[in-house]
């Protein structure tokens, strides 16, 4: 299983998940760095994700929409805000309306993703920060932390493909 832990801090306001890998950080790097990598696995299995935008540096945005079962679809966004290749990500994520920009009624999330060595393997530390009790149980009645573990659940058969 992709995923070793998952912990919700109500204190601390943050949703972390844990996994590891059988590949080294510069090719788990990848799986955030390529869009077209990242949409075979960002949200769940049923809700495939389409990265419509993503511009991979600090100040740069993403745009994407994820479809779900009946059609429907989802829309978010980030705004990348730190970049230490391979090891360090950060970027603010919030829900989008469908023109695809940020709805300012809902306050974003702050994502910190640490990939560290394991030997040949890697762990993936994602670190996901809340505005608010409200923000945090809300998002956790959406399905946030399965949905999160079942879209990481997705990387491994990624990673066993080629590198690009």
């Amino acid at each position: 299983m992709t995923v070793i832990s998952s912990h919700k801090d109500t204190e601390a306001l943050t949703l972390t998940f844990v996994a590891e890998f059988d590949a080294a950080p510069e090719r788990v790097w990848q799986v955030w760095e390529d869009p077209r990598q990242l949409e075979r696995w960002w949200g769940p299995p049923t809700w495939p994700a389409t990265f419509e935008q993503h511009e991979f540096l600090v100040g740069g945005r993403s745009r994407y929409f994820m479809t779900g079962p009946e059609g429907e679809k989802a829309r978010g966004w980030w705004t990348i805000t730190a970049i230490e290749a391979p090891h360090r990500l950060e970027f603010d994520d919030g829900f989008a309306g469908d023109d695809g920009e940020p709805v300012t009624t809902i306050e974003p999330t702050h994502a910190v993703v640490t990939i560290e060595a394991l030997g040949t393997r890697s762990r993936m530390t994602t670190v996901t920060t809340f505005v608010s009790t409200e923000q945090l149980e809300k998002m956790s009645a959406m399905g946030m932390e399965e949905g999160m573990r079942l879209a990481m659940g997705q990387i491994d058969a990624l990673l066993a493909d080629a590198p690009r």
